[in-house]
Parts: C-alpha cells; structure tokens; sequence
C-alpha cells in the first residue's frame, strides 16, 4: 500500500481508501462480512475508511464500529458525513441545529470519542455556508472531530466554502470528495484545480463509475446474476449517456487487455495518477470483491496508457452530464422560469 498527505494536514492516508456504503441493508451484508472486509482492508495497509450517517440509516456506521472493535483506533484515519436526509422534519440539512445532533449520533454508532474527518455530504443551498462552517468550528475545538471537508460540491461552491472561512475565521473544509473515473472525467476541468489551489485533499468516489468498468456487465460476458444486477443492466441502457458509457467501458477493457491489466485495476490507477488525488474509495460488497481492488496500489499507469484512455475519453468530460452529482441550483427549473 502507499500513501499520500491528506492535504496539508500532515495526515498520511492510504492512496485506496475503504468505502461501507454497501455495508448493511443496501449491499445485503452481514456483521461477519463487514468484519471480515474490515480486516482484510487493514491487514492490506488500508487506514483510510469512509461511512455516511446516511448509508442504510446509519446501520453502516454501527456495523463499522462493531468490525473496529479491537483494532487501535489510533491505526485508522476514520471518516463519516452528514447533511443528507435521515427521515423525518429537520434532521439533515447543514443547519446547526442538526450538525450537533448528527455528530453525536455518529460517534454513538461508530463507538468512537471522535471522527477524524467529519464531511458535508452534498451542498445545502437553502443554509448559509458560514452557519455549517461555524457549527463545525465548535465540534473542532471540542475534539469531537478532527479535520472537516466536503463532498461533491461544485468548484464554486468549494471557493465560496474557502472563502467564508478565510473571511469569518472559521475551520475550513480541508478535504473533497468528488465523483471521478475514466468515465467521469468532468472534475478535471474545475474541481481538481480549485482543490489543489487551496492545498486540499481529494478523495474520489464512483472509481469504477458505478460498476461500468468493473467487467461484471460486459455484454455477452457476464450475465445478470441477481435482481440487483438485472435492474442495473435496464437502467444502464436507459439512454445515450449510458450506451456512450458502455462503448467507451469496451474500449477501455480492450486498452486494459493490451497492457496486460484488469479493468479494474486500471480504473483504479487511473484515478491515482491524477496529481490533485489522494485517495480512490473503493466500495465492495464482498471480501472477493475487495481482494480484487486491492492489487491497484501498487500500479503506475505509463504514459502511453494514459494517452490511450484520453483518446477514447476526453479530460475534463462526462460522457453522462448527470454522472457529476454537483447540481447547480440555479439550473432548476423554479429557479430559471418566472
């Protein structure tokens, strides 16, 4: 396993980074199989591992804690967010109010005094960004997180968020955590710039775009095997931005077969080879799954791959606009028709 300095903090995390949102209800796991993920992940030299409040109702963090029960919390850079809807009026948001209630919440779950990085999920466009800053500020200087930062926000949004924080004195988003694969390349051109420039780190979701360069659907190669993956296969064929994806998911595995690699490990390297990354989650549901993914750090991309991959995808292009997941809200349509 490598490493890479989260940011400026001073932090060394691992350059794959475990993500639990298929821990519990949502991935149909077990307690034995998150422990056994768990293990495998930090036995690999993996110290970097991702949960949301949000994940199957906060059950994800509660399976974490339990799989991390034993392990030297000090070994684990341990990282959560809030923000999303957890059911129910005013417990989401950015709002003070609930910021307070969700860390608690959180650290009651994963059985820990503190969260090291503590993420604002989504942008709250209705919240004044100096209101979630402050909130976290407090939460910083009573220990009960760490480092703070953000997750897909807009290149905008991440400047504003800076801003306001250089103007009140406030704690700053330290970190980011966009969508970023071969496939959805839209971060090169803004966000990835705009997080170097202010010295933050950036942890990429979505690194193999959502199981397109995962090889699990190739057509004619791996049918569906479950209900899950049948409902995949029908929605990825739902429209044009998802053929372009399935082409240029062909494309790619053709590269990947010439220079004697998996398309994941590919994937996965790719994204690492971006200066501005730090780390690329990796979300399994199953240990082989995981066993799979974990061979990627240790693989340096060459540069006639690289030219190979920016042939069949162009930087700073989503081949699916809505792939991005940053929404500018001024682009809805209560915002731009009278």
């Amino acid at each position: 396993m490598k490493y890479r300095a989260l940011g400026r903090t001073g932090v060394q995390v691992s350059t794959l980074a475990l993500g639990t949102m298929n821990f519990g209800a949502l991935g149909r796991t077990t307690q034995d199989d998150v422990t056994a993920m768990v293990r495998c992940a930090l036995d690999a030299g993996v110290n970097l591992i991702d949960t949301a409040d949000v994940y199957s109702r906060g059950e994800s963090e509660e399976m974490l804690g339990r799989a991390l029960a034993g392990v030297d919390r000090d070994d684990v850079v341990l990282a959560t967010k809030f923000r999303l809807d957890m059911g129910g009026r005013n417990r989401g948001g950015g709002s003070r109010r609930w910021i307070v209630m969700a860390v608690e919440d959180s650290l009651r779950r994963l059985g820990t005094d503190r969260i090291d990085l503590y993420q604002m999920h989504r942008p709250a466009p209705g919240t004044d960004i100096e209101e979630t800053l402050s909130a976290l500020d407090d939460l910083q200087r009573a220990g009960k997180v760490l480092y703070v930062g953000s997750s897909t926000f807009s290149a905008a949004e991440v400047v504003e968020a800076q801003w306001a924080s250089e103007r009140r004195n406030l704690v700053r988003f330290t970190t980011e955590q966009p969508p970023y694969s071969m496939l959805t390349r839209g971060i090169e051109a803004d966000v990835l710039p705009v997080a170097a420039r202010y010295g933050m780190g950036v942890l990429v979701w979505g690194p193999l775009a959502g199981g397109f360069l995962s090889g699990k659907y190739r057509p004619g190669h791996a049918p569906a095997t479950s209900h899950r993956d049948t409902t995949f296969l029908r929605a990825r064929d739902s429209g044009p931005g998802d053929l372009a994806k399935q082409t240029a998911a062909e494309q790619l595995y053709t590269v990947a077969e010439q220079y004697g690699m998996t398309l994941i490990d590919m994937a996965l390297a790719f994204t690492l080879s971006h200066p501005a990354v730090t780390s690329a989650i990796i979300g399994p549901r199953t240990l082989q799954q995981l066993e799979s993914q974990l061979g990627a750090a240790d693989l340096v991309l060459t540069s006639d791959v690289l030219d190979a991959i920016d042939a069949i995808v162009e930087p700073g292009r989503n081949l699916k606009p809505s792939d991005a997941s940053a929404v500018n809200p001024a682009l809805k349509p209560a915002n731009r028709r009278r």
